[in-house]
């Protein structure tokens, strides 16, 4: 099996994999319909060869192996081909568990919020220790300059993403990554395309804990009783981590300074250059792993002092006319709240923009209409825009922005319904005053709103 043909090579996961394939020799080519740097630059200078669409014809004829995208279904020219052709496909996951995860020290971060943070620092805390791990995270860590690498070393990081795997497997693609350490950092309602109920997203974190070895340990949010039901019974070592009494690791002395948080843990303590309770909660799970991975307090303690953080999480892009606009990947309404919390420590006295774009499978959908307008209502003013894509929602299940404006109004924050990328930059440019913070919370580019929004604060100095 020499020749490897990912069908949308240009996903990071993807494209990170199928370098590192090309690096052990293989013979490894790629299709996607959006070849753009710097993934299409990354994997030509690797020597992989890409083409651009997908099309039958794209499939070498001396393909051995067929690797198909997340993202990928039914339908696809490629994937239909692969399967007329009845030739050999797997799963991205099923590439990593045998080429790169088997016979390794695999340490899998999950939760509904938190992973690709948590995942970061504990990547971050390795390399500085000098482990040099492999790792795989769903953003880009400051500090490693890039989501994924592929080393030598017995350590592997992986952000646990309970979404399933392909479209010929549902599975959760945590599940095919041989955990020798499971973080789950908390556990909520989310993916509502795939699954109906939070049970059933129970269900799949328990089958998580299932497969953690005798010798390996889960470690669990002690304050989140989902996370607790989820690990009652689970066969492998348990520790749970929180504030509240009944955990077995308590987080005490949390303390905010200027830009950084404090915190002890098993007498130790710990300074992380972020602020906010929930990256004080994702730096103990760090920690935690790092300790079980046999690093010393004082190498972990290095670590988390030097984390630069990961890009669209609190990320400051830029101030114009004494205004911030921030870039935050929140998009669930805990995730939301949390990062509103945030930015109020970070930013104290300042007065609250709140751009949310409903973009997720699960926010564009009424399942949150309520809680999203709980969330948003922590804002001083709040802006929603029309939703992305609305026609792949049923009318029925679909959020009513408009709905969501007026139960905010309600909460006491200024609220609007804007429909477009320019009506929100030009009603923000003209209200806007100097000392105020601008947060744009979105999983996905928003039109590039930051920019605009920043080039139009510069005209009006």
């Amino acid at each position: 099996m020499r020749h490897y043909h990912f069908i949308g090579i240009c996903g990071t996961a993807m494209g990170s994999v199928a370098a590192a394939m090309k690096a052990k020799g293989f013979t490894v080519t790629g299709s996607d319909e959006n070849v753009y740097p710097p993934m299409s630059t990354f994997l030509e200078s690797c020597g992989v060869e890409i083409f651009t669409g997908y099309k039958a014809e794209h499939i070498p004829a001396g393909a051995d192996v067929i690797v198909i995208g997340n993202a990928i279904s039914r339908g696809n020219a490629e994937a239909e081909e692969t399967l007329n052709r009845k030739l050999l496909y797997v799963s991205l996951p099923e590439v990593l568990k045998e080429g790169f995860l088997r016979g390794r020290r695999n340490f899998v971060v999950t939760g509904t919020h938190g992973k690709t943070t948590t995942s970061a620092m504990l990547a971050w805390v390795m390399e500085s220790a000098g482990l040099a791990p492999s790792y795989m995270i769903g953003g880009l860590p400051k500090n490693l300059g890039r989501g994924a690498k592929f080393t030598d070393s017995s350590h592997v990081v992986l952000e646990g993403d309970e979404y399933d795997t392909a479209f010929f497997d549902k599975r959760s693609k945590f599940l095919h990554y041989l955990p020798e350490l499971v973080t789950i950092n908390n556990i909520e309602f989310d993916h509502a395309d795939i699954y109906e109920s939070l049970d059933q997203i129970k269900l799949t974190f328990s089958r998580l804990l299932r497969i953690v070895p005798s010798k390996g340990l889960a470690v669990v949010n002690g304050d989140d009783a989902n996370c607790l039901e989820v690990s009652k019974d689970a066969p492998c070592p348990v520790r749970t981590i929180g504030m509240g009494e009944g955990c077995d690791l308590r987080i005490e002395g949390v303390a905010y300074r200027a830009g950084e948080s404090g915190f002890r843990l098993a007498g130790e303590t710990y300074v992380l250059p972020m602020v906010g309770e929930f990256n004080v909660r994702n730096a103990a799970m760090a920690v935690t792993a790092a300790l079980f991975a046999g690093l010393t307090p004082a190498q972990v303690r290095e670590g988390l002092r030097t984390f630069e953080g990961v890009a669209r999480r609190q990320e400051l892009r830029g101030e114009e006319a004494g205004v911030r606009v921030i870039d935050d990947f929140a998009h669930h309404p805990t995730a939301i709240a949390q990062a509103i919390t945030g930015m109020r420590q970070l930013y104290p006295g300042a007065r609250l923009w709140v751009i949310f774009e409903p973009r997720s499978n699960t926010t564009r959908r009424n399942v949150f209409q309520g809680e999203l307008a709980e969330a948003l209502g922590g804002a001083d003013l709040a802006i929603v825009p029309k939703i992305a894509d609305p026609t792949k929602v049923a009318e029925a299940e679909r959020l009513d922005p408009e709905k969501l404006i007026a139960e905010v109004k309600a909460k006491g924050a200024q609220a609007w319904y804007l429909e477009t990328v320019e009506d929100i930059v030009a009603h923000v440019a003209r209200e806007a005053k100097a000392g105020d913070v601008v947060a744009v919370l979105s999983n996905g580019g928003f039109g590039g709103l930051h920019n605009l929004l920043l080039e139009r604060l510069a005209k009006r100095g």
